[in-house]
């Protein structure tokens, strides 16, 4: 079982900008239109948990679902699915650690989370295993950051370094407990 993080953030580690948009994200050069290893990741996982805003923001792009694998969303506000997709998405709600479990008892085992609330309150219980976090090189002043407040450290090992289309980083850590 485990519980993995693939995301990109700024220098300054945000997100999104102040403006909650993930646009400057598009500015970054791929001449070669490479998804920079994000099809191979996705093999590994079983499903996404995702907040609700990071829903809305997968919808907003305007493009057909770009998940094969079910998505489930966290809300506590959104009592159906949007229309059409009532078969890849599934709302949830409640306790993370009882989510986790009740998703690895149906068989999802290794989870992409994904949302920067959703993954600060993953690492708040402490239910991160592995991050992927790919830094781009832009400094945005403000926005959604990816880490906030801990009630205690939480120990990564670094494994693996990638420097990506000649400009950006990724990194991959795992949890050391």
């Amino acid at each position: 079982m485990s519980n993995i993080v693939y995301i990109a953030t700024s220098l300054d580690g945000f997100i999104a900008d102040k403006n909650n948009q993930i646009d400057w994200l598009h500015d970054v050069p791929n001449p070669e239109g490479s998804d920079f290893g994000f099809a191979e990741f996705m093999d590994r996982v079983d499903a996404l948990i995702m907040g609700r805003n990071t829903l809305d923001i997968v919808l907003s792009f305007g493009i057909d679902w770009p998940y094969s694998k079910p998505v489930f969303v966290l809300s506590n506000t959104l009592t159906k699915v949007p229309e059409g997709l009532e078969e890849k998405v599934f709302l949830v709600n409640g306790e993370l650690p009882k989510i986790v479990q009740s998703l690895n008892q149906k068989g999802f085992n290794k989870l992409y989370i994904d949302g920067g609330k959703t993954i600060q309150g993953f690492l708040r219980h402490d239910l991160i295993d592995e991050l992927i976090i790919t830094t781009i090189p832009i400094l945005l002043g403000g926005g959604i950051p990816l880490f906030s407040d801990l009630t205690a450290p939480l120990k990564f090992q670094h494994i693996k370094c990638e420097r990506l289309a000649d400009h950006m980083v990724k990194n991959t850590f795992i949890r050391t407990r």
